[in-house]
């Protein structure tokens, strides 16, 4: 995961940063369709073959994709070294499964109506960085209720054909993990908001048109409670 800033970014291009995810509404999750599952294509670095197989999962109506290249043994000489993504590992072992030797999906249901509306927006790419943001307007809890998780990945989407691939993708290129421990102290009936803004990296040779950030919310069993993806519109 990378969200370090250069020493060339001043303080004031940061938050500029940070102040257009919030402000950017063109380019946000707002008045799209909450996904029913998420769907994860895991593919081993060392499989040239897997990238264009045609039995690549095809996704259902209303489930979002999400595609990781998991570092191979073979190291920079595996055939997707260029794509592969150590937080691809993480994963991996949050969902208790190993490094596959060619490909594995993940399908998780997400439960819509457990948590609250989830919003993902970003801003405009700045000196190799963009602005994003995550922010849960949660449902009531209850207190002592467990910790939530958030993951907001950075994706680069690239659609069929790309390089052989049978299915759209959503590469996933750099990853943020809050943690939100929903402990703050609230009137009565208040609703609990959980929310993270920071500039990320956005890593070399990454096409900024296809940018895009798909984000998800889970609870302490693993269980997926929100998700969103941005869209960027035309002003």
């Amino acid at each position: 995961m990378q969200c370090l800033f250069p020493l060339r970014l001043t303080f004031l291009a940061l938050l500029c940063l940070v102040q257009l995810a919030q402000a950017q509404s063109s380019c946000a999750s707002d008045g799209q369709p909450v996904p029913t599952a998420l769907v994860e294509r895991f593919i081993n670095a060392d499989c040239a073959d897997c990238w264009t197989d045609p039995a690549t999962p095809r996704l259902r109506r209303g489930e979002l994709a999400l595609d990781w290249v998991t570092p191979g043994d073979l190291g920079e000489d595996a055939p997707l070294s260029a794509v592969a993504n150590r937080d691809a590992l993480a994963r991996l072992q949050v969902l208790g499964h190993k490094v596959p030797p060619t490909h594995w999906t993940s399908t998780s249901p997400v439960a819509t109506r457990q948590a609250g509306v989830l919003r993902v927006a970003h801003g405009l790419p700045l000196s190799g960085y963009v602005g994003a943001s995550i922010e849960l307007k949660a449902l009531p809890r209850q207190a002592g209720s467990p910790p939530w998780s958030a993951w907001l990945a950075l994706v680069e989407t690239l659609p069929a054909g790309t390089e052989g691939s049978p299915v759209t993708r959503n590469l996933v290129k750099n990853l943020l993990q809050p943690h939100w421990d929903g402990r703050e102290q609230l009137l009565k009936n208040e609703q609990i908001r959980f929310e993270d803004s920071r500039a990320m990296n956005i890593p070399p040779g990454m096409n900024t048109d296809r940018l895009r950030l798909i984000g998800w919310v889970q609870d302490a069993k693993g269980r997926i409670v929100a998700a969103a993806q941005s869209r960027c519109r035309q002003p």
